[in-house]
């Protein structure tokens, strides 16, 4: 397995993570025996960096997450994320504050059974509380060794700049794909500029892109994907003519179009790591075999056309979810 160093840290991570989120929530009923199967073979592969949330299954993922690497810490580049506090009307409530960050960061760790956790995230940028105050006391967390590396998720270009003055942030994690070109004009700048390292999430389009989706009925009537303006029956079709490209490329290459957009990930720069997100071991081998696949000027250059900045039909959240991603 192809490694990275992590931005600004002693970090080495594989080129390619996995997002585990989908392990306990968000698109289809989870099977834990299958999770912690596939948590498994990860570690198997060499897939070090392992990607989970305090949200995410409400807490269930980080235990999940927990039990999979016990006796196994050491294979492992831990990251997890906190400041989505579910509220009971199911949304959500941005929190920022240095007393919430270190209870928050007590929570994980316990329900991780861990000592530290490797790579530490804001979610989601708190608009109320200055990045300063939330990073001081994400620092202080590392000063006290129980967390070793700094994260921002979704936070914009001025924002990070800001952050990164207070203690080196070492990831964004952002959405990144062939799909949603978004980080380009400022984000990845800023991360270049400062030494970070871009961790994009859904680099297959929330699954799109693997072409598993061929019809807006294929999604369960409690996959989050139907709350997605993109996957809205109005936009759909759209999307969906993108993939010629894709797929045409992949019959040429002999290899599956999840393989063809993470290879295009990859190919972006060696400070790009991609977490894609999958239940079942067999999309995991399939994706880390796309660190293998080699793509010409040529093929860069005719996806870099067919999934031009913007070209996809829809946004990416719907207005409240927007509202959450800092610019």
């Amino acid at each position: 397995m192809r490694t990275r160093r992590l931005g600004n840290s002693a970090l080495r991570v594989s080129a390619i993570g996995l997002g585990c989120m989908p392990l306990s929530s968000g698109y289809a009923p989870a099977d834990e025996a299958e999770a912690l199967a596939t948590l498994a073979r990860a570690l198997d592969l060499g897939v070090t960096l392992l990607d989970t949330a305090d949200v995410y299954g409400g807490g269930h993922n980080e235990e999940l997450v927990g039990r999979a690497i016990a006796g196994r810490r050491d294979e492992v580049v831990l990251a997890s994320k906190f400041g989505q506090v579910p509220q009971g009307d199911g949304t959500v409530r941005i929190d920022g504050r240095p007393d919430y960050v270190a209870a928050a960061c007590e929570a994980s760790l316990q329900r991780l059974g861990v000592e530290a956790i490797d790579l530490y995230y804001q979610h989601r940028v708190d608009p109320d509380v200055p990045i300063e105050e939330t990073v001081g006391a994400m620092a202080r967390l590392v000063e006290a060794g129980k967390v070793r590396a700094l994260g921002l998720s979704e936070a914009g270009a001025e924002t990070l700049r800001r952050a990164h003055a207070t203690h080196p942030i070492s990831a964004l994690q952002s959405e990144y794909s062939l799909w949603t070109r978004d980080p380009e004009p400022e984000v990845l700048p800023a991360c270049r500029e400062l030494g970070v390292s871009l961790v994009p999430f859904s680099p297959l389009g929330r699954g799109f892109l693997t072409g598993a989706v061929r019809r807006r009925d294929d999604l369960s009537e409690t996959d989050y994907r139907r709350t997605i303006p993109r996957f809205d029956a109005a936009n759909f079709d759209a999307n969906l003519a993108q993939l010629a490209a894709l797929k045409a490329l992949a019959g040429a290459k002999g290899c599956s179009t999840a393989q063809i957009a993470l290879a295009w990930l990859i190919a972006q720069g060696d400070d790009i790591v991609p977490i894609p997100g999958t239940r079942k071991a067999g999309h995991l081998e399939d994706n880390a075999a796309a660190l293998g696949l080699d793509l010409s000027a040529d093929d860069l250059a005719a996806l870099d056309q067919a999934f031009a900045e913007g070209a996809a039909a829809g946004d990416r959240y719907k207005a409240a979810g927007l509202a959450m991603v800092n610019r």
